[in-house]
């Protein structure tokens, strides 16, 4: 079994971060997108991919309150593997992201106001859309699980690029890059909870997983 799939299938066991999880009224809600197609250029990759999907779409379900319903969840689960590997992300590390924002509630709002399963304010929202060309229908965009994730998962890899490493990315995935930024200006340490909380749980899995 690839060693992705063994990562996957390990439930994240984290207890993530209080949010509110109001779920809007039915006819509030975007329609969910369909996912990315499938990489078919390398059936091999393909195949591994599939039984990453599996796993993925197995341990989604084995969460509470998600909010979604069932054939909302494979397509979640392609949208995640997918995205994570257009991006250079580990699935594994998207997951741990989900969990401690959101534990899979994709209606979750957070005190802030941040949205959905990635936990992503309106404002980062909209700004993101337009540069990766999805199509922004206002704030409630973010409760669509599959833009939610391709949203979260780009944010991810800018942010990355911008830093240069996971540490500081998410850092600036919870903080805000800008006040990340005046934190480098003025030489303050770092905030490092986030990070630990997502990393930690990450790597013990890993190495659990090896």
């Amino acid at each position: 079994m690839p060693r992705w799939t063994l990562i996957t299938l390990i439930c994240l066991t984290l207890v993530g971060l209080s949010c509110e999880r109001p779920r809007t009224q039915a006819e509030d809600l975007p329609p969910v997108s369909a996912p990315p197609p499938a990489n078919a250029t390398d059936p091999a990759a393909s195949s591994a991919d599939e039984q990453i999907v599996a796993a993925v779409a197995a341990h989604i379900r084995a969460r509470s309150r998600t909010g979604m319903i069932e054939s909302e969840i494979a397509p979640l689960a392609r949208t995640i593997v997918e995205e994570s590997r257009r991006h250079g992300i580990d699935p594994a590390l998207v997951l741990a992201v989900i969990h401690v924002e959101s534990r899979y509630a994709a209606y979750s709002v957070s005190p802030v106001g941040a949205m959905g399963l990635m936990q992503i304010l309106p404002s980062t929202g909209e700004e993101l859309a337009a540069r990766e060309g999805i199509l922004w229908r206002g704030p409630q965009t973010l409760f669509d699980p599959i833009v939610n994730v391709r949203l979260g998962v780009a944010y991810l890899k800018e942010l990355t690029d911008r830093y240069g490493n996971t540490r500081m990315a998410l850092a600036a995935y919870n903080w805000g890059p800008g006040r990340i930024d005046r934190r480098l200006r003025r030489g303050t340490p770092m905030p490092d909870v986030y990070p630990a909380l997502v990393l930690e749980a990450y790597t013990a899995h890993r190495e659990r997983s090896s």
